[in-house]
């Protein structure tokens, strides 16, 4: 009887196929620059609210009401931010689930296990962090969901202001950590934010998913037809009672992620490549733009850390959203006999826990739906929001830029494309044409290193046959 062989320990946080490489490369370079105009957005919301001459006008504009009144959709400017725009943001962020599930790493359920516990985990703490800090202090708790999202928009642009190259498995588990966590953000709203219902207008919704859901599986192509319905979906949701955002969110899951012997791109990637920049570079600022101008004052940030809701907001972000991530990654790789990649520590596991903890975008909105009604209380969660996501970037930033020089240094071993075909070499080390194609590329530098070498050795030769040249007298001119 022969002894079983033994199995390789799977690596957590290892190296990314070169597929999942270039997308997640080409994703985040988008979301990098969103972030990067996101952050623009929050500065400019907050010095709009804030300053006197202009804060009236930033109230007048974000309550300005347009739209057909008729279809009920007489909403202010603010509103259409919140409900419209970012259904743009989450029907991306279904397309990313999508693909993960059936082309990413999500396919793959003990690759999946490890993002989705970790981004269970992620929420669930922070919730729970919430729930104590509030209930202790004779608190609501209706605003339990807030602190348990992330903004992966703005966590990028803070990798983009403070320098810092994260390695790209670093940068995949971050990007996929935040698509989960979308996924949950959005059952949330669904479930726990969901108003009276109007069952007709939820019907027409549902059967309006179901059209679209057929045109995709029939072929059928042209935008004339899809975001006519996208809108009519969007509208109908609206007035049922239920968060527009969900239908961004359905539509995204109904297109198909994987691709056919003759494509290049899946017709998921290809619309998700063309409304991410629309989703990173207009819809989700400008929801930023409309709903982070609050009151900043000295005043308004020390009551954050005296009233129980907004504590737990920001211990929430800050320390939930941390410990969350960081505890749910530990588990998975001890009960999964999984061991971290030889080329991280987990003190990379607890930067990257921290940076997640800059919850933005979707935080704003769940604290708008949690005390909708209550202005005050509003206002004062966004700036708990806003804190706690400053708090948690500005500790993410100190525990990255230790490491910072590891991780230069790994992203250049990831970058080295020494035989120039455009595949970076770690990718081919196994591959024997790429070590014959490096002795080529070698051997002809060695072949020209030799002939410079001659050519110089001659012209030393010569000039030292001269008479009366430099070689004989170090005086004299040859």
């Amino acid at each position: 009887m022969t002894a079983p062989k033994p199995t390789t320990p799977r690596k957590v946080l290892g190296r990314l196929s070169l597929p999942e490489r270039n997308y997640v490369a080409n994703a985040l370079r988008t979301e990098t620059v969103g972030g990067v105009l996101l952050l623009a957005a929050a500065v400019t919301a907050l010095l709009w609210a804030n300053v006197p001459a202009l804060s009236d006008s930033y109230e007048s504009v974000s309550h300005f009401h347009l739209g057909p009144a008729a279809l009920g959709l007489d909403l202010s400017v603010a509103h259409w931010a919140a409900d419209g725009l970012l259904a743009i943001f989450f029907f991306v962020a279904g397309i990313e689930l999508k693909r993960e599930l059936v082309a990413g790493d999500l396919r793959d359920p003990k690759a999946a296990a490890l993002p989705v516990v970790a981004a269970l985990c992620g929420m669930a703490v922070p919730a729970l962090v919430y729930v104590l800090t509030s209930a202790a202090g004779g608190g609501s708790l209706v605003g339990w969901a807030v602190p348990t999202a992330t903004d992966i928009a703005f966590a990028l642009a803070v990798l983009a202001v403070i320098g810092t190259s994260l390695p790209s498995a670093l940068r995949a588990f971050l990007l996929t950590l935040a698509v989960v966590d979308d996924l949950f953000a959005i059952l949330i709203i669904a479930v726990f934010f969901t108003s009276d219902l109007n069952f007709a207008a939820l019907g027409g919704a549902v059967a309006g998913l179901v059209l679209f859901w057929l045109l995709l599986r029939k072929g059928v192509r042209g935008w004339y037809v899809y975001v006519p319905l996208a809108l009519v979906v969007w509208a109908l949701m609206y007035n049922s009672g239920v968060h527009a955002t969900v239908a961004g969110v359905a539509m995204g899951l109904m297109l198909r992620c994987h691709r056919h012997e003759e494509e290049d791109h899946s017709p998921g990637e290809h619309i998700e490549h063309l409304v991410r920049p629309l989703s990173a570079g207009l819809a989700v600022p400008l929801f930023a733009l409309f709903s982070a101008g609050v009151a900043v004052s000295g005043g308004a940030l020390a009551d954050v850390f005296t009233k129980p809701e907004t504590l737990g907001v920001v211990l929430g972000l800050v320390v939930g959203k941390t410990l969350g991530i960081f505890g749910g990654t530990w588990l998975t790789a001890r009960f999964t006999r999984a061991s971290l990649s030889d080329d991280l520590a987990w003190a990379d596991v607890l930067a990257v826990a921290s940076l997640a903890g800059i919850g933005f975008t979707v935080s704003l909105l769940i604290g708008e739906l949690a005390f909708d009604g209550d202005q005050a209380m509003t206002n004062e969660v966004k700036a708990a929001v806003l804190l706690g996501s400053l708090i948690a970037a500005t500790l993410a930033t100190v525990l990255l830029k230790i490491r910072n020089v590891k991780y230069r240094r790994m992203c250049e071993d990831e970058e080295r494309d020494e035989d120039a075909d455009g595949i970076p070499d770690v990718y081919e080390e196994d591959d024997p044409a790429y070590h014959l194609r490096l002795a080529a590329i070698y051997e002809r530098k060695a072949a020209e290193h030799r002939r410079i070498a001659q050519e110089k050795a001659a012209a030393r030769h010569g000039l030292a046959e001269v008479p009366g040249g430099a070689g004989e007298d170090h005086h004299r001119p040859a």
